[in-house]
């Protein structure tokens, strides 16, 4: 290679440097001229330590004491009605009469052949103290009498099925039954539900099991009454295990007497289980659920002063690990230290070190106990 090209290649490399130089230094006048961002605004709160009730929660429909609907046993013509739709009424009370005037008759027959049978009898014993007639006589008039007798106790149960009486005592609902109409067997009369006191069936995991016993106190919320809480005991705990689910079905029995839960209703159910602890709590909305782990933001200073020489506050990311929740709260157990300050909303905007401004105007929800409202 001449000593002409060599002077070249050296000359095409320095304009090389010198074009690479250039272009760094405007790249780093870029970036210095570009606009900073500015701090975020976010609400926030200092993470205190509450009193917390160790619960269960679960949800169950209401049941009640006893329930059915009223039928009819034997097909019938209905004679007469002696109730109203949503009536309260006492065991063994009269619902509806069907039409026994044939079997009645047949009752009465029934009635007058056991007496004969009777006086048949009552000759021949007389007889048999003078050997007017045998023993065996007298043997095969004492079986008609009893099969006379229970010819009479049949036809009186038929008469009995066509009165048709409460079984127990409760409240009917709506029927739609009327004089005249024949029923067949089986056909709906009326509902009756007795509901003082009324039951709460649900289900809990199994691995639950241990922390249940019969008699802890149950709390009942239904959406039929917002705010209102029904208190209750567990009666019951099923002996065994749904082997689809692994659940355990427990029964609560709650008193009812202004019978404003109903069967069927669907009930929010929380039993209070071991002592009361404190825990570190937040708002659910503080909480950042990734597949990496929970996080939240706490707003701190900064370790740099800004122009005017005060340090700006800033956020900063930090992992935690949830406990159980209530309502709108959830327990912090490892992670962070009471008095913190955290964000409670706004986080979705920030990362390590954003300047943040704190605006606590409006708190999301940070209730135990939240109830459904109506807007």
């Amino acid at each position: 290679m001449t000593k002409r090209m060599l002077i070249m290649v050296a000359g095409v490399l320095v304009l090389v440097a010198a074009l690479a130089f250039g272009f760094f230094l405007h790249i780093k006048a870029l970036i210095a001229s570009a606009p900073k961002p500015g701090a975020q605004t976010v609400s926030t709160m200092k993470i205190a330590a509450l009193e917390w009730q160790p619960h269960l929660t679960s949800v169950g429909s209401l049941v009640p004491a006893h329930g059915l609907d009223v039928t009819t046993e034997i097909a019938g013509l209905v004679r007469s009605v002696n109730f109203k739709s949503g009536q309260e009424v006492k065991a063994d009370q009269l619902l509806v009469q069907l039409n026994v005037d044939a079997e009645m008759a047949q009752l009465h027959a029934n009635q007058a052949a056991a007496d004969l049978a009777a006086t048949v009898l009552k000759r021949d014993q007389a007889q048999l103290a003078i050997q007017a007639v045998s023993q065996a006589q007298v043997d095969a008039d004492t079986a008609d009498l009893k099969a006379k007798q229970a010819q009479v106790a049949q036809q009186q149960a038929v008469v009995d099925k066509k009165t048709i009486r409460a079984p127990f005592s409760g409240r009917l609902g709506i029927t739609t039954v009327m004089v005249g109409q024949y029923l067949n067997t089986g056909d709906r009369i009326v509902t009756l539900q007795n509901i003082q006191p009324i039951y709460a069936d649900f289900y809990l995991p199994q691995q639950r099991i241990s922390s249940l016993s019969v008699g802890q106190t149950v709390n009942i919320l239904t959406d039929a009454y917002p705010g209102e809480t029904f208190i209750g005991k567990v009666t019951t705990i099923s002996p065994k295990v749904d082997t689809a689910t692994r659940n355990v079905q427990v029964e609560a029995t709650i008193n009812n007497p202004k019978q404003q839960l109903l069967p069927g209703m669907f009930a929010n159910v929380s039993i209070n289980v071991g002592a009361k602890a404190r825990y570190l709590t937040l708002p659910q909305t503080a909480i950042t659920y990734n597949p990496y782990g929970s996080t939240v933001f706490v707003v701190q200073e900064s370790d740099k002063a800004d122009a005017s020489g005060n340090k700006p506050l800033v956020a900063q990311q930090k992992f935690v690990t949830t406990g159980e929740t209530r309502g709108d709260q959830v327990a912090i157990t490892k992670g962070l230290q009471e008095g913190e300050m955290v964000v409670t909303s706004g986080q979705i905007k920030l990362k390590n070190g954003t300047p943040v401004l704190i605006d606590n105007s409006v708190q999301p929800a940070n209730s135990p106990n939240p109830t459904p409202q109506e807007h």
